[in-house]
């Protein structure tokens, strides 16, 4: 098979997506003959900085390697995050990526919600060696401590969850509907908040600590972008910032660690497994990760990978939200059924919900259909491919799929599928990665206990 003029070989497509381009597929290929020194780097809050160094191709390949140089750069933006990217080695290339890469640019989507969460101005600089910065990174110890009365507390998009854990053990758990994404008032989340840290430290003698887990992207304890607060005003930013911090100032002076749910989620398989390197990836209204690494630490990444390419085949399923093509919310979420179900031969009226249409093509799953089982077949090939570009930014043991998307005998379809093309694909990945669904280890710790373990006392 051939892109951009690079030769590529895959075994194993989609049965239902034949024009897949794996991208971590496309890549292998097109460094095997790429020589000249390649550098990005990507600064975040604090002055950390990641490095990815690789090579490009000769001139003419022009068009291929501004494909591969551009989908790393977006690659790094959605895994690691950052407010300025620096590239060194090819200057022509840098200067067409800084046209498309601004506020009026063809990713202006990545600009603005970059811009978003670090509040300054995005940029792309060229440089050369001497002004290229080192890397400096920073993992974060939170998590696995069980010590003490703890709070941990669940912020969902239709509900929340609060427990009581003390020493590791949940004496009071409680689950309450609540309507985040319909306020414009960040009163009615702070609200909520209080109420639930208060309920859960009435069943304590006292409360030593408190652990968060919600969508979005924090700094620190700080939501910059989060889904539950997503109709308050600009003008009341500070108060969504501040809103964790005040909250816990109620119960009184004790630690509070917030965290994006992904990484929490990651973090309670790190628990049921007793080790670490997890990446749990959540199939459900669109994609969410999280990972802790070999030493259950966060890497205080975005992980935001549904906004990161799997994809390089043009005519992709483009996304409603940030207008790219070929990015993993497409591919690992219920758009995915979606998508795949007219291929399958499934007519699902347009009526329905992207839910709604996930739920009719599980019964006929369930039913033991083949052209519906074939459409989670395809997810696992999906998922396969992936982890073979996921593997070159996590270091990966243990893989557990979550989400809606993976219930029934679909999950099931999907996770034999994924180590299927592993092990077809990807023997060295095959042995070192364990791809699995959640166990009843992993429910035992439950979201909101993991939350819970978050601070050190």
């Amino acid at each position: 098979m051939q892109y951009l003029g690079i030769e590529y070989s895959i075994k194993n497509l989609p049965a239902l997506d034949a024009a897949f381009i794996p991208f971590g597929v496309w890549a292998k290929a097109y460094l095997k003959e790429a020589s000249r020194p390649f550098k990005i780097a990507v600064e975040r809050e604090n002055g950390l900085v990641y490095v990815f160094e690789t090579k490009l191709r000769g001139a003419e390949f022009a068009d291929a390697n501004y494909r591969y140089a551009e989908r790393f750069v977006k690659m790094l933006l959605w895994s690691v995050g950052g407010w300025k990217v620096y590239l060194c080695g090819d200057n022509a290339l840098a200067k067409r990526m800084q046209d498309e890469y601004r506020e009026s640019g063809k990713r202006a989507f990545d600009v603005g919600f970059m811009q978003d969460v670090y509040e300054r101005p995005f940029e792309i600089v060229i440089t050369d060696e001497q002004g290229f910065p080192k890397a400096h990174e920073q993992t974060k110890k939170v998590g696995g401590h069980t010590n003490g009365c703890r709070i941990g507390f669940d912020a969902g998009g239709s509900d929340r969850k609060v427990s009581a854990v003390v020493d590791g053990a949940t004496v009071y758990s409680e689950e309450v509907v609540w309507h985040p994404k319909t306020s414009e008032n960040p009163q009615y989340q702070y609200d909520g908040i209080v109420a639930a840290f208060k309920t859960a430290a009435s069943k304590m003698p006292r409360v030593d600590a408190i652990g968060v887990s919600s969508a979005g992207v924090f700094i620190g304890n700080a939501p910059m972008v989060s889904s539950i607060f997503i109709r308050v005003p600009r003008s009341r930013r500070e108060e969504v910032k501040t809103v964790y911090d005040r909250a816990a100032k109620e119960i009184g002076d004790v630690p509070i660690v917030v965290a994006n749910d992904g990484d929490v989620s990651a973090l309670a398989g790190s628990m049921s497994l007793g080790e670490g390197a997890v990446m749990g990836l959540a199939m459900g209204t669109s994609e969410a990760v999280g990972y802790v690494n070999a030493e259950s630490n966060l890497l205080g990444w975005f992980s935001e990978l549904a906004f990161a390419p799997v994809d390089l085949n043009e005519n992709a399923m483009r996304d409603e939200w940030s207008g790219d093509i070929g990015v993993g919310c497409k591919y690992f979420s219920q758009d995915a059924v979606s998508k795949l179900a007219p291929a399958a031969g499934i007519a699902l009226s347009e009526t329905l919900t992207p839910a709604e249409k996930l739920k009719e093509v599980q019964k006929l799953a369930e039913q033991g259909l083949p052209y519906a089982l074939e459409i989670f077949k395809s997810i696992g090939v999906y998922l396969g491919h992936t982890m073979c570009l996921y593997e070159r930014f996590y270091d990966i043991r243990n893989l557990i799929v979550l989400g809606r998307v993976a219930s029934g005998v679909g999950g099931d379809l999907i996770v034999a599928e994924c180590q299927r093309v592993l092990k077809e694909e990807y023997p060295d990945l095959a042995q070192k990665i364990r791809v699995m669904l959640p166990d009843e280890n992993f429910r035992r710790v439950g979201q909101s206990m993991a939350a819970a373990s978050l601070p050190e006392v």
